[in-house]
């Protein structure tokens, strides 16, 4: 069978882990070194055998360990590797049985992996040297009692191995069935959010498309009828006139974006001088300051804007009594600054009760991570201030 690919096993995915590829690789030698350090010593106290411990002897142990570095990468090389170490180490009948420890490390590793058979390879060598121990004249107890006490121990390393594979897998199949949970909610939220916004989008078109384009219509005939009896077209006529074509056309296009998952639609920035034209042409003078690049933010800060001075101008008008109003537009480094003021009738005495449209400018702002404040002016009047943030996640 081929090597392990690293990344394709569960468990050995290079890089993972809150330690990373560094922590992981002084681990791998930390382990090398415990290992390499008990197997040594585990011999050194050991009963001595028919031979005693000599350069062979004290470098198999050494090699078994280190090979343990490539336990990851290619897992069924180094089990058989220190297959080999201890096979070697048993033949010469080196004292201690600290040698079995980097085979027990190996094939504990293999096994997680996904090589189960690769478990044959150390009994099969266990086999066979038990029948060579036997031949080169240890008595058969001798080597039964050696043969079981390593059988034992392959036979746990292959166990655990096992049992940690299997718990990986419950564990990633748990996750697996979490996640379809989630993107189950999610779509079934996604599919009631479509329904809600369907069921608006009716609402809206059956109860303000007719109304809008009555007033647009009938304004129009006004507007028609005194140009052909030769009579002035007051102002005011032709305001209700183009607000009704605005209107008509902002909400055709929001009924759009609620039929479909694209952007709210809408003016910018850019727009506020025609803004500001029909809000003095139905009577409240404005004064515009604008930046020249206040134009050149995010569509969504551009849109928000836009909204904000939209619905501040028209609480003006409604309800502030004003005489005039004020809008200025200042790009910041990171924000756009958005302030309407007029000099209407409220005073921090008598604030003015916060309605819809105030509720939905702070809404606005703060889906854009902004802060808007909307309060009455210590000498009179009323002031909305919002700043807008520019990064791309707004």
């Amino acid at each position: 069978m081929p090597e392990d690919v690293p990344g394709r096993t569960l468990g050995y995915r290079s890089g993972m882990g809150p330690t990373g590829a560094g922590g992981r690789r002084g681990q791998e030698i930390a382990l090398v070194v415990v290992v390499a350090a008990v197997a040594t010593v585990a011999a050194l106290i050991a009963p001595p055998g028919r031979t005693g411990l000599d350069a062979l002897g004290y470098a198999l142990p050494v090699v078994a360990a280190v090979s343990l570095l490539a336990r990851r990468r290619l897992p069924r090389t180094v089990v058989v590797l220190t297959t080999v170490c201890i096979a070697v180490y048993f033949d010469f009948d080196y004292p201690g049985y600290g040698i079995a420890l980097p085979l027990l490390v190996a094939l504990f590793s293999a096994v997680r992996a996904g090589g189960r058979w690769i478990a044959l390879v150390p009994l099969a060598a266990l086999a066979s040297s038990a029948v060579l121990w036997v031949l080169a004249g240890q008595s058969v107890r001798q080597a039964s009692q050696t043969a079981f006490l390593l059988l034992g121990w392959i036979v746990a390393a292959t166990a655990m191995g096992a049992a940690r594979r299997q718990f990986a897998a419950n564990v990633r199949q748990l996750e697996e069935r979490a996640a379809d949970a989630e993107r189950t909610r999610e779509e079934t939220a996604h599919r009631r959010a479509v329904e809600e916004r369907l069921r608006i989008a009716r609402e809206l078109h059956d109860s303000l498309t007719h109304s809008i384009s009555v007033i647009a219509m009938q304004a129009g005939v006004a507007v028609h009828l005194a140009n052909k009896r030769g009579e002035p077209v007051p102002e005011a006529l032709t305001a209700i006139q183009d607000a009704g074509r605005d209107a008509n056309r902002e909400l055709r296009a929001t009924l759009g974006a609620l039929r479909t998952d694209a952007a709210e639609p809408g003016n910018g920035v850019d727009a506020l001088p025609d803004l500001v034209g029909r809000t003095v042409a139905a009577g409240l003078p404005v004064t515009l300051h604008r930046d020249a690049t206040a134009g050149r933010v995010p569509v969504a800060v551009d849109r928000a804007a836009y909204r904000i001075v939209q619905e501040a101008l028209t609480n003006t008008g409604r309800h502030a009594r004003a005489s005039a109003a004020t809008v200025a537009i200042r790009r910041l480094p990171d924000s756009l600054v958005v302030e309407v003021s007029d000099d209407g009738c409220a005073t921090p005495d008598a604030p003015p009760r916060p309605g819809i449209g105030l509720l939905g400018m702070r809404e606005r702002v703060t889906a854009l991570g902004g802060t808007l404040s909307a309060a009455p002016r210590p000498d009179g009047g009323f002031l909305v201030h919002a700043e807008l943030p520019l990064q791309e996640q707004a």
